[in-house]
């Protein structure tokens, strides 16, 4: 089995591209490369996913994956208005045009070989909205919407579509995100039924069961790791 993981370098990413070596050959996606080299990985790729991603998708045609996890991610904090076109064209790009791009170079593999695993990592933010984070949240919506689509659209081939919504994670991307925010740690802590954050493993297990046989009925699902904090307080 050959596995691709964007942004599989720190936080989340590094957590999935760790459990799945256990398993299966990870090709790992990220812009830096002495990170990549750090991995023990199969095969990597220097991208930056809000730029030209073509290289890359000739890179996914020429290797032929069975796997894709959609992990790499942006995040901006800040009033809608103060966004630039910059900011809308990076976040938009990274997180949900990418990511299509990278189907699209992923699926034809995939159909023939009858079988394929396509995991997006999207957001609690993209399933109940985030104040001040509207690009992001949009992003990540949009990625719910295209799994929905794509898992009808590939069901006969036998390839599963399905996203994970963590809630705050404890990485670098979260502490920073908080950082950027009007809140302390201690403040988001006590909106979050659990009252702590989600690790990263928690979400790497996850993925592990999806591209598992054991997962194969499911498919088309926006699924929330988020200790609660999409229920309510």
């Amino acid at each position: 089995m050959k596995i691709l993981v964007t942004g599989a370098t720190r936080g989340i990413g590094k957590a999935i591209f760790d459990e799945l070596s256990k398993i299966a050959d990870v090709y790992a996606v990220a812009r830096n490369e002495e990170k990549l080299k750090e991995l023990n990985s199969a095969g990597y790729f220097v991208c930056d996913l809000s730029k030209d991603t073509r290289p890359l998708c000739e890179y996914i045609k020429s290797i032929g994956f069975d796997v894709v996890i959609n992990n790499a991610g942006e995040y901006i904090y800040g009033n809608i208005d103060k966004m630039t076109e910059e900011d809308i064209n990076s976040i938009i790009k990274t997180n949900l045009i990418s990511p299509i791009e990278i189907i699209s170079a992923s699926t034809p593999y995939m159909k023939q070989n009858k079988w394929g695993r396509i995991i997006n990592i999207g957001s609690i933010s993209g399933v109940m909205g985030e104040a001040y984070a509207s690009l992001y949240s949009s992003s990540k919506a949009g990625l719910i919407g295209l799994t929905k689509a794509l898992a009808l659209e590939l069901a006969e081939y036998n390839i599963t579509v399905n996203t994970i919504n963590p809630g705050w994670v404890d990485t670098d991307l979260g502490i920073s995100s908080i950082e950027d925010s009007d809140f302390s740690k201690e403040e988001i802590l006590e909106t979050i039924p659990q009252r702590r954050f989600v690790e990263p493993v928690e979400i790497a297990n996850m993925v592990k069961y999806l591209i598992s046989d054991e997962a194969k009925g499911i498919t088309g699902q926006s699924i929330n790791i988020c200790a609660g904090l999409s229920v309510g307080i």
